[in-house]
């Protein structure tokens, strides 16, 4: 934009140039031609006018001048060579009248099709009046065709400079960037537990932020480090005297102790729970595990096999060189869980199915999915929220804590993931868990 915003003004501004020196030079040979010409006693015009313009002499080149009689007394004609005795129309002078210098000046049409600019006076030659019309005639379309092909030639190298500004900022984003993108795989490298810091041999103009950089990543290091030993201390001190309660609530017998040892016992999933989610994040802050997910399933459906002898259970693999970012007891527990909830509520079929998934998160990084079937009951739209909610008993007649799928929906987000309900194909629920894939 700043490039064609130029190229107007300079153009124009050569325009506006060309066309001034032109009338300038049209205006000094018509003084001239006045100076050149004197008139006899009797009348008769008479002088050899030489303008030092080769172009009054060849032929109908578009550059002439001419001497004409204005009032009675005045005899004979004057005209440049290349007129070839012809004659040039004249404007009147009621369209085009004179100025205060008794000058005027007007464009017309030429002898071989050119565009004519005129530049014309008329001169009082001696003491009797005697009047004579000077007109000096030059090519305008010379003129209009020189400034044309200056805006083409500037046109052109306007066009390459800037070519070669986008060339050379390229190069120079490509080359000075070079360093961010060594930033940015060093900050994949943390994220996937491959280094704990970034490098700070780097450019000038860079190392300070990779130091603050790494300074952000040691102070969060160290308040999550803090926060996990917290929780960690809470749970070990609590895990003791739930163990007592459990043991005094066995002891005591009856619908009292049946309740304390529930509550007690839920206490201790949870406990055990926010110890193992401690356990994920200390692991995502340090090791990134990896773990073949197809032997898990096939492991964990023939356990579900063996649990549910009348049940058919099919496992569609669809993604077999998938491999999970984590642990494998996380994975196991994970899929466990379903399977226990699937075949809780199942009748008689289960489909596991791996494949990868269907979209892309807004950090780019690639997922897996795992989707679990049965063709139990399944779940109202309106309970799928519910069903997810800590301790929440979709039917109080079933065993359980009610923590199973908040426990599994808590553990796939600390990797990272997410968990969805749905109606399966079968015609109970569809469980489909969202992973992300590990990437070398």
């Amino acid at each position: 934009m700043a490039l064609v915003v130029v190229a107007t003004f300079i153009s124009t501004l050569y325009g506006d140039a060309a066309r001034s020196n032109f009338e300038r030079l049209l205006t000094a040979h018509l003084f001239s031609l006045v100076g050149s010409v004197s008139i006899s006693g009797d009348g008769l015009l008479q002088g050899r006018p030489e303008l030092g313009e080769l172009r009054y002499s060849r032929p109908l080149s578009g550059w002439y001048w001419s001497v004409e009689p204005v009032t009675p007394n005045t005899r004979g004609q004057l005209q440049s060579p290349s007129l070839l005795g012809r004659k040039v129309p004249e404007i009147p002078v009621t369209q085009v009248p004179f100025d205060s210098s008794f000058m005027r000046s007007y464009t017309l049409p030429g002898l071989n099709g050119e565009k004519l600019y005129v530049v014309e006076t008329e001169v009082v030659l001696d003491n009797d009046n005697r009047v004579a019309r000077f007109r000096v005639m030059g090519n305008l379309t010379e003129v209009l065709a020189e400034v044309s092909d200056f805006i083409t030639r500037l046109a052109l190298y306007l066009a390459i400079f800037a070519l070669g500004s986008i060339l050379i900022n390229a190069a120079v984003i490509l080359f000075g960037l070079r360093p961010l993108d060594k930033v940015r795989r060093a900050l994949g490298d943390i994220r996937e537990g491959r280094s704990p810091r970034l490098d700070t041999a780097l450019p000038l103009e860079i190392a300070p932020l990779a130091r603050e950089m790494n300074a952000l990543i040691e102070n969060n290091r160290r308040i999550v480090e803090r926060s996990r030993t917290q929780v960690g201390n809470l749970a070990h001190s609590l895990k003791t005297p739930l163990s007592v309660l459990v043991n005094e609530a066995r002891a005591m017998g009856g619908e009292h102790g049946r309740i304390v040892r529930e509550q007690s016992e839920a206490m201790q999933v949870q406990i055990q729970h926010y110890l193992q989610r401690a356990r994920i994040a200390a692991q995502r802050d340090s090791v990134v595990f990896r773990t073949l997910v197809t032997p898990v399933l096939e492991r964990m459906q023939r356990v579900t096999a063996k649990l549910n002898p009348t049940f058919e259970i099919q496992f569609r693999n669809h993604a077999p060189g998938a491999v999970f970012a984590g642990e494998k007891e996380d994975l196991e527990e994970i899929i466990g869980n379903l399977l226990e909830n699937a075949g809780k509520w199942g009748r008689r079929r289960v489909n596991i199915v791996l494949r990868m998934g269907l979209e892309k998160p807004q950090g780019g990084q690639h997922q897996f999915e795992i989707l679990i079937e049965d063709d139990g009951p399944g779940l109202a739209p309106g309970r799928i929220d519910e069903a997810l909610k800590r301790g929440s008993r979709v039917d109080e007649t079933k065993p359980g804590t009610g923590l199973g799928l908040a426990i599994v929906q808590d553990t796939v987000r600390e990797y990272g993931g997410s968990l969805h309900l749905g109606k399966s194909q079968l015609g109970g629920l569809q469980v489909r868990v969202v992973l992300p894939l590990t990437e070398d």
